[in-house]
């Protein structure tokens, strides 16, 4: 896997940013629709792939997937532990089919996240998973389209880039001004550049949701991006 085709995404306020080259292209692609099912086998393969790590074994086949999960979609998968992040990475352009992706960037976070120490095989058992399948990028033309709750921003100004999900703006209760001040500063850049001339901006949704809390039935939803 390709560092340069990973973003890490940070869910605090600093931190380094792996750039891509360009801003990526979706070919025209629509929101997907991820069936509770589908959901649901996501996060088993997640887990899956990094239990596959830890034991140096290869991730069983899955038997007649959707055809949706083979659709190449930008994910990213997020690991929490006791309450703390223990590693995020994702692909924002949609290089490979969504179910190939989970499985890889599962793996990524728990073993290839720079900040932090490789997953143990001890850390396993609380370990919650966290997916975000993101829709395509839309190019802004004035900020008020943003939507804070729904939208995740990636601001772009010449090499710079700065990416952050939907759910962090919730998590720390910004508001627009701060999300865009934020992502600036996620880029490596001052926190007005946002109205600079060069800077573009692109808004996304994600469908985000996780595994079970330890009290909880079904995986647990987060918000809908629509």
């Amino acid at each position: 896997m390709s560092l340069l085709r990973v973003l890490v995404i940070l869910h605090f306020l600093a931190g380094a940013w792996v750039a891509l080259g360009a801003p990526p292209g979706w070919g025209g692609q629509q929101a997907m629709t991820l069936t509770d099912a589908d959901k649901t086998l996501l996060l088993q393969q997640a887990r899956a792939s990094i239990e596959a790590h830890l034991s140096d074994k290869s991730v069983p086949p899955v038997t007649d997937p959707s055809s949706v999960l083979g659709e190449r979609r930008g994910a990213f998968v997020s690991l929490h532990r006791r309450g703390d992040l223990r590693g995020c990475i994702g692909y924002l352009e949609a290089a490979k089919p969504l179910l190939q992706t989970i499985r890889e960037m599962a793996a990524a976070a728990a073993f290839h996240d720079p900040r932090f120490k490789p997953l143990r095989p001890d850390e396993l058992a609380d370990l919650e998973i966290e997916i975000s399948v993101l829709s395509p990028l839309k190019l802004i033309k004035s900020t008020d389209d943003i939507e804070v709750g729904e939208h995740g921003l990636y601001i772009v100004q010449g090499f710079c880039r700065g990416l952050l999900l939907p759910q962090v703006a919730t998590q720390y209760q910004w508001d627009r001004l701060a999300f865009l001040q934020q992502t600036c500063c996620k880029a490596g850049l001052a926190p007005d550049a946002w109205k600079e001339p060069s800077t573009k901006i692109y808004t996304f949704t994600a469908d985000v949701f996780a595994e079970p809390s330890q009290t909880g039935g079904c995986f647990r939803q987060e918000p809908k991006s629509k």
